[in-house]
């Protein structure tokens, strides 16, 4: 992942923006739990309508809720799936929404005010600014992403497409990792200090920990498609699916190739693999960096593995147990922990990689 140059950058103004990013990195982490748990507990299609202005501010009157209500009770959940639903309960999976829709919103804020100061005081180095407008676009098309996802399940039938829904998560991933790379590059540059030129198998395990980061993403968005298919709730044994390895209905969607995004267990049984897969790749690479890697990676990848095992069994509990909402928003979180942990390994590792060359060449400081 490419950053931008920032030599000449003051190492106060880097230390501000980084923060101002983290801040924002949290908030996104934030939005996708309470995604998560909009999504566990079905409150997604609560609200029918996208206001981006005025729906900052919630039903504040009895009217205001029953016109709130009302709007519901058009739509096609209200009328197949919770018919007959009170008003109290109907207050209970809105505010799920309304808070998951309210952090987005935060976030523009977080991001526009502080990026409109830094620019008016010079803060921010001409290269940083593409990177900072393409967060700026990425977060835009993240509202508008989403609201094309709860407009798939406003029409006749009420769930929203899996297809929408990993998409929407895909890009809040993008969003966070683009975001803390670009702060961990502020707060972390590569120095000739950061080298050793007897670190020559550094590229290889650079290499390794991008391919299990990149496993780390491909299974966290293979769990949007079991989390939109509700494909939890389909063969809750472990380490078998029911009494074999293999079930007799995989790839039962027609054409079979839809399958791995449209059947519930073709999606459970890949997210199985690469959970394993997965696993497997972050204890070969913890076991690789505990012997080779440099302290700031090492740190990193004892992270990495101890998440990543708490991340298996809390997938299998969640398994066992039938997707108790409190224990899959825990799974989901992790997930992101996981990834994050993979995220600074990688980090720090091409950080090493590039401070040896440094070194090597008698070179000078840049960003990794």
């Amino acid at each position: 992942m490419p950053s931008p140059s920032l030599q000449s950058m003051p190492r106060r103004h880097a230390r501000i923006i980084a923060a101002w990013l983290l801040v924002g990195c949290a908030l996104v982490a934030a939005t996708l739990v309470v995604g998560g748990v909009t999504r566990l507990t079905g409150s997604g299609l609560s609200m029918v309508d996208w206001e981006p202005v005025s729906g900052v501010v919630p039903p504040m009157s009895a009217e205001g809720w029953e016109r709130e209500f009302a709007g519901y009770r058009d739509s096609p959940e209200y009328r197949l799936v919770n018919r007959g639903m009170s008003l109290a309960e109907f207050k209970r999976i809105f505010w799920f929404e309304y808070a998951h829709r309210l952090l987005g919103r935060v976030i523009g804020v977080v991001f526009l005010i502080p990026f409109a100061v830094f620019l008016l005081r010079r803060m921010i180095p001409p290269s940083l600014i593409p990177r900072l407008l393409l967060l700026l676009a990425l977060g835009g098309a993240q509202g508008l992403l989403g609201w094309w996802m709860v407009q798939s399940g406003l029409v006749d039938i009420p769930r929203v497409s899996p297809y929408r829904l990993t998409a929407h998560l895909s890009l809040a991933v993008l969003v966070y990792a683009l975001t803390l790379w670009t702060a961990l590059s502020l707060l972390r540059p590569v120095t000739v200090t950061c080298g050793d030129p007897a670190w020559g198998f550094g590229g290889k395990l650079r290499r390794g920990a991008g391919v299990v980061l990149g496993l780390a993403g491909l299974t966290l968005l293979s769990g949007g498609f079991v989390a939109g298919l509700d494909a939890g709730l389909v063969y809750n044994t472990f380490p078998r699916m029911g009494e074999g390895w293999i079930p007799p209905d995989l790839f039962g969607a027609s054409p079979w190739w839809l399958s791995p995004f449209e059947d519930r267990t073709t999606a459970q049984f890949n997210h199985r693999i690469l959970a394993l897969l997965l696993l497997g790749g972050v204890t070969a690479l913890w076991w690789a960096c505990a012997r080779r890697a440099p302290a700031p990676a090492t740190t990193w990848a004892h992270a990495g593995f101890a998440t990543a095992w708490a991340q298996a069994v809390l997938g299998v509990a969640t398994l066992l147990l039938f997707v108790p909402i409190p224990l899959a928003a825990l799974h989901q979180a992790n997930a992101l922990v996981l990834f994050t942990a993979l995220l600074g390994l990688t980090f720090e590792l091409r950080r090493s990689e590039a401070g040896a060359r440094a070194l090597a060449t008698d070179g000078g400081t840049g960003v990794a």
